[in-house]
Order: C-alpha cells, then structure tokens, then sequence
C-alpha cells in the first residue's frame, strides 16, 4: 500500500498525522491516480491540512467522460449527500440537503464518444467529480458505480472496457510549509 512504501522510505513517519495514515494529508479516491500530499513533520501535517481545510489548495482533475459534455465548460455547483438508498454511494441532492460541492470543468477535447475533460475541484467531497458529472449525464469511463449502463453502453459499442474510473489528480498548488 501507499503507507508501506513510505513507512520503508520514510521511517520517522509513523507519529504523523495518525497511525494509520502517517503523514498523508489528504485521500483520493479508490482506483483514482496521480498527486497526492504526505507531510515529514507535524508543523509541516498541521500547515498543509490546515489548507486543505480551508480550501485554499488547488486541484485540477483530468477525466475521460462517456459522451460529449454540453456545455463545452461550466460550473456544477450541486449539494452532494450520502445516496437515500445505496448508502456506499453519494448522490446529488436538492439544495438545503447534503453538504455543498463545486466542481469547475471544461472539456479540453471531444473525442470518439468521450470528453477529455479537466476539472478543479472549489470543494472536497466523497466522489465529488464521478457524482458532478454522472449528474449531468456524461459518467466517467470506467466508472462502475456511477456509470454502470453508460460503461455496459460503451463497452457493447466498442469492445473494450477501462480497467478503472479514468480520473487523475493531474496538480496540486498549495503554500510549502
């Protein structure tokens, strides 16, 4: 796991941040790639958690949607809550509900009946980009639990099936510690 390898590579960081996530500042998604923030020092856990608690870190996404977004760029801004029946999932909810989420995207490439598409995340929620855009329609690729029939869709229509949801965490800007 993540943990082991740093546990080997960084010995000091079992007393970080907690025992079972020492050092890790923030968390993605299963089967979700790319950036992510360990802490060396608890000054440095406290200051980057701290910024990530208060939103002023930036997250830009890269994603591969089923379809071709309309609009080519836009703003999702839609309460997200815990789904009412399949409580493993989440699920947009009326406003008033759920806690608020706002995802920024814009559609770097319409492809073959799929979007490559980049998104900023302006809050953190669970699953907050495969729920946005499942939302409007347009499942990440690969995607099982947001996108089940879209991937079933793509995959009768293409012969091929995505070995997980296409989403990375492409950067990460925050203030060094």
């Amino acid at each position: 796991t993540l943990v082991n390898g740093l546990l080997h590579h960084c010995p000091d960081l079992p007393g970080i941040g907690g025992e079972m996530r020492p050092g890790i500042v923030h968390r993605l998604d299963k089967d979700t790639t790319g950036c992510i923030v360990v802490a060396k020092s608890d000054t440095a856990h406290g200051h980057l958690s701290a910024q990530f608690a208060n939103r002023t870190v930036e997250k830009s996404y890269l994603a591969l949607a089923i379809g071709t977004v309309r609009p080519l760029n836009g703003d999702i801004r839609a309460p997200i809550a815990r789904h009412p029946i399949q409580r493993k999932k989440m699920a947009v909810t009326t406003p008033g509900e759920g806690r608020e989420a706002w995802t920024e995207y814009r559609c770097l490439e319409a492809l073959a009946n799929t979007s490559w598409i980049e998104c900023q995340l302006h809050t953190g929620r669970t699953h907050q980009i495969r729920v946005h855009l499942a939302h409007l329609g347009f499942p990440l690729l690969g995607d099982e639990v947001y996108g089940e029939r879209a991937n079933a869709r793509f995959f009768q229509d293409h012969h091929w099936k995505a070995p997980r949801q296409m989403l990375h965490a492409a950067r990460l800007a925050f203030l060094h510690p």
